[in-house]
């Protein structure tokens, strides 16, 4: 079965320095229809201006995926990293039993667009941690990319979760077919283009929930279409 989340449904925050759109419930946006899907439980779309940037702030026992889509994001937290987000670049962070962080536009004149992902963890109490690496439009383009996964397998980061996430850029026309096992939940996030899904046309920031399994496919109807996808226990 398939559920569309479209980008305008989303909640939506605004600060000035802010634009953030929440597919699920998250700070002052509470829907109990959308709380989460499986252990996904955040996926917000934030552009920040330049200069701006969330202050540091405390986090404990959940996965937290960012994913820089355009600019660059700086980070510091109290594990003592310090580093640069870039376009292409994917970070995780495992809140674990505690952990603070800061994150700000790295640039005074150009904004940054970038998505955050929440996956809640196998378990709590795991120890903080940190992994950040690149993939490239090249690795992404035409297929299935690895980004994150339980094991790490393939160079992908480790999420302390059984999720493997994609990262897919097609050119117009282009098609990918991927079937969904028993058992197994999925979630499409289309990050920029547009893409039909089984049929269904999407949007920038549209997603799309599976929950029986069967076949998947995604067709580009513009160029660079980018989006992720979650193939995740339930």
């Amino acid at each position: 079965m398939l559920t569309l989340r479209r980008a305008e449904e989303r909640g939506r925050a605004q600060f000035g320095w802010l634009d953030s759109r929440h597919s699920f419930s998250f700070g002052q946006y509470y829907d109990p229809k959308h709380m989460g899907f499986g252990p996904l439980r955040v996926i917000n779309e934030d552009r920040v201006a330049p200069g701006g940037g969330f202050p540091a702030h405390p986090h404990s026992d959940m996965e937290i995926v960012t994913y820089v889509l355009s600019g660059a994001l700086a980070h510091e937290d109290s594990l003592g990293t310090g580093s640069r987000i870039q376009a292409g670049d994917v970070q995780r962070m495992s809140a674990g039993t505690g952990i603070r962080h800061s994150e700000f536009n790295a640039s005074d004149t150009d904004p940054v667009h970038f998505l955050q992902i929440w996956i809640m963890p196998e378990r709590d109490g795991l120890e903080p941690g940190y992994e950040q690496k690149r993939f490239s439009d090249e690795e992404k383009r035409g297929r299935w990319s690895l980004v994150g996964s339980r094991d790490g397998r393939d160079g992908s980061l480790t999420i302390r979760q059984d999720v493997d996430l994609y990262a897919s850029l097609l050119a117009e026309g282009e098609s990918l077919s991927r079937n969904l096992a028993e058992g197994r939940r999925g979630w499409l996030q289309l990050a920029r283009g547009t893409v039909q899904v089984n049929g269904e046309q999407l949007y920038p920031g549209d997603g799309v929930a599976f929950d029986t399994e069967g076949e998947i496919t995604v067709t580009a109807t513009s160029d660079e279409a980018e989006f992720l996808f979650f193939d995740m226990t339930p």
